[in-house]
């Protein structure tokens, strides 16, 4: 891979051996400074990470999972010389605390109960701790954690890469896709989700064009997708919203591909608002609808999306975005961040599993081997 198609760095974890201020750092790229300006934020409390995913510095249901994650890690960092139960009684409140940051993005909630799983397992094996550990028990909860923490960042680095390699094979050569939002390294931890089919097409030496759609309100797609598509030098269309109806009409979109927040047992899918739109217009233009999400995206406790709970959005996003009025002040505003796409509108889930074709509730079960 060429140096200038290196994967963002969205997450890194900065490891240290100490305590206090020379202690454990989460380093996160600012994506609300994007593209104009890159900047990095280094957080070492867990209320900084509960910021960072509310206000958007860090987004993408892959990542929010594993900054989430790591984020209780910090909560080692200010237990100082505290007991192992006020450690693990620290480590479990910034878990409850993390997992109201964000309502709809199922991976916030999958990476955390491996956290939480992780600290059941120690709650036992403390007892067994010897010398110089047991002296120093927020150190040896932090060793675990962070085991825990990066299995799940490599995990999903796995995922990714695998998400791209089955869904590459959809895509021919001079293909143009046509996305929404941002799915690629910045929303997850390497290559992405959608992004992935993408990149690893190219890496396998197809061309492709992307039309990207600008993402009211906040402009994923114009900020961050076009900026990781330039990055690779994959040739790409920005368009708003509202022209990708026109657009499949008259320029000959091959497949609609999109990331996804939550899935639900029977295929129905929660992704950024706008998604179910593109849906719709692409089920009447005969185009290919796909989606692509890593496993850990399904919730197969929730029937049917008509059970994922739809995040609101403070209304500042819609009337006054990027700091400039465009609205009325006083004037009534709704903003979820997330629509529903209903299974049946879907061609095909593009999963680390395998393709799920068609999407129904026991297709899903068999590729994710449900038992």
């Amino acid at each position: 891979m060429s140096e200038s198609n290196l994967p963002v760095q969205a997450i890194r974890w900065l490891a240290a051996e100490n305590f206090g201020p020379d202690g454990p750092v989460l380093r996160l790229l600012d994506q609300t400074r994007l593209p104009g300006e890159t900047v990095y934020l280094d957080l070492v409390t867990v209320a900084e990470v509960w910021q960072a995913i509310k206000r958007l510095s860090v987004r993408g249901a892959p990542a929010i999972g594993i900054a989430a994650a790591y984020g209780v890690c910090l909560a080692c960092r200010d237990t100082g010389k505290r007991s192992f139960s006020e450690v693990m009684e620290n480590c479990r409140g910034a878990a409850e605390y993390l997992a109201t940051s964000r309502p709809t993005a199922v991976n916030l909630f999958w990476a955390l109960n491996r956290i939480n799983a992780t600290l059941d397992k120690l709650d036992s094996a403390w007892a067994r701790v010897t010398d110089p550990d047991r002296d120093n028990p927020a150190g040896w909860v932090l060793k675990q954690l962070v085991q825990t923490a990066i299995a799940i960042h490599d995990e999903d680095r796995r995922m990714c890469h695998e998400i791209g390699r089955i869904g590459a094979e959809l895509l021919r050569d001079g293909d143009n896709i046509l996305t929404h939002c941002n799915t690629g390294g910045l929303a997850t931890s390497e290559y992405g989700t959608a992004l992935s089919v993408c990149f690893t097409a190219q890496d396998h030496g197809k061309q492709l064009h992307v039309y990207v759609d600008e993402t009211r309100p906040l402009l994923q797609g114009a900020r961050l997708t076009a900026w990781e598509l330039m990055q690779r030098k994959i040739p790409c269309t920005l368009i708003c919203d509202n022209m990708a109806a026109h657009v499949m009409a008259t320029k000959d979109v091959d497949a609609v591909i999109v990331g996804a927040d939550r899935i639900a047992a029977n295929g129905d899918t929660a992704n950024k608002i706008g998604t179910y739109n593109l849906a719709v217009l692409a089920n009447f233009h005969r185009i290919p609808f796909y989606v692509a999400a890593p496993s850990s995206t399904f919730d197969l406790s929730i029937g049917s999306g008509d059970r994922i709970p739809i995040e609101e959005r403070q209304s500042e996003e819609i009337t006054e975005g990027f700091g400039r009025r465009t609205a009325p002040i006083g004037v009534n505003v709704y903003n979820p961040a997330f629509d529903v796409t209903p299974g049946n509108l879907i061609e095909g889930i593009i999963t680390e599993k395998g393709l799920i074709r068609p999407v129904t509730r026991a297709e899903i079960e068999r590729v994710l081997q449900v038992t």
